[in-house]
């Protein structure tokens, strides 16, 4: 009898909840939709008539990869999630493909596809996954690669052990030394120009105190600047790991926003979207998979509008001369 009514008690506090969630999503929607009025968008047709400083951040659903261009110049932050996570235990899709293909197609050279640099910002498989195929295709050349030793005393132990995060990272690794791309590990920690950008890199060093609290915790996130426009690309930057509190007053204002983490749980605390207070914000997922207290804080208390990744097949960000920007999607 004890054993029914506690099932009777647990489900009577269990339904009412996940009925109010449910109905505060649909309204932060709602509410979030209002908020994307301000902007428009157009589909891309890489007719660069607005000018060659733009962010790309590809369709590569509940994982990131961006594209940074300036004055002819490439660089591709995280390479999206590939065709082989040791985490995935069933059939998936992954993104390796798109990817490279993407690269191909808009970072012309004269002998293929050029990037100037490639960065891991951590060595979760949905940001580094698809790397090791890019680095190996012949029809890509890269410069340089900025990537951060791997330190297993930040992660946890079942990312080591069950997500195989160190042995996709050699893995890489082993790909760049094959094609001799230098490899740096000591990141710069001061501002540096790329094309017409001025681009920033943050939690170049993993502070020791953070030991244990997950591979998240080395996420770099990247600041890009043209005038006195800028963008904050936050990897899996979050509340959870100490990185929102540890970066926010260094970051500064910002005017886009990255979303961190695709908008999971742990992410964009209102406190640290307070600090950087962003015009508009990208989450590299889609929509209804983003958790509702980022929703909450976006909409509700920041009152920033967001776009999702997926649900606009790619979303390209150009900065103009004037400093405007001009938003497209289905991009590829």
């Amino acid at each position: 009898m004890k054993k029914i009514n506690a099932k009777k008690i647990a489900t009577w506090i269990i339904v009412p909840l996940m009925a109010a969630i449910f109905i505060l999503d649909i309204a932060t929607v709602v509410i979030a939709n209002n908020h994307c009025r301000r902007f428009t968008f157009s589909k891309e047709s890489f007719d660069y008539s607005s000018g060659d400083d733009r962010i790309h951040f590809l369709n590569t659903a509940n994982s990131d990869s961006i594209l940074i261009e300036s004055n002819g110049m490439f660089a591709l932050i995280d390479a999206g999630e590939g065709n082989n996570n040791p985490r995935r235990k069933t059939e998936y899709k992954g993104y390796e493909n798109e990817v490279v293909e993407y690269i191909k197609k808009v970072c012309k050279k004269d002998s293929g596809a050029y990037l100037d640099f490639i960065l891991g910002t951590h060595c979760h498989y949905d940001h580094i996954g698809s790397f090791e195929t890019l680095i190996s295709d012949p029809g890509i050349s890269i410069g340089k690669a900025y990537f951060k030793v791997f330190n297993p005393e930040i992660a946890k132990e079942y990312e080591v052990e069950r997500w195989k995060i160190g042995e996709t990272y050699n893995e890489i690794i082993n790909a760049l030394n094959v094609k001799s791309v230098p490899v740096i590990s000591d990141l710069p920690e001061e501002p540096f120009e790329f094309g017409d950008f001025t681009l920033q890199f943050y939690n170049t060093v993993t502070p020791e105190s953070l030991a244990g609290k997950g591979e998240n915790a080395a996420s770099i996130g990247v600041k890009v600047t043209k005038g006195d426009k800028n963008a904050f690309l936050a990897a899996d930057i979050t509340k959870s790991t100490g990185l929102e509190e540890l970066l926010a007053d260094e970051i500064g204002d910002v005017d886009i926003l990255k979303v961190g983490h695709h908008g999971y749980f742990g992410s964009s605390s209102s406190s640290f979207l307070e600090k950087l207070s962003p015009e508009v914000a990208i989450v590299t997922n889609q929509l209804g998979k983003v958790y509702p207290n980022v929703k909450w804080n976006l909409t509700m208390k920041a009152k920033v509008p967001f776009f999702a990744t997926y649900d606009n097949n790619g979303i390209i960000i150009t900065i103009d001369d004037s400093g405007e920007f001009i938003f497209t999607n289905d991009i590829h």
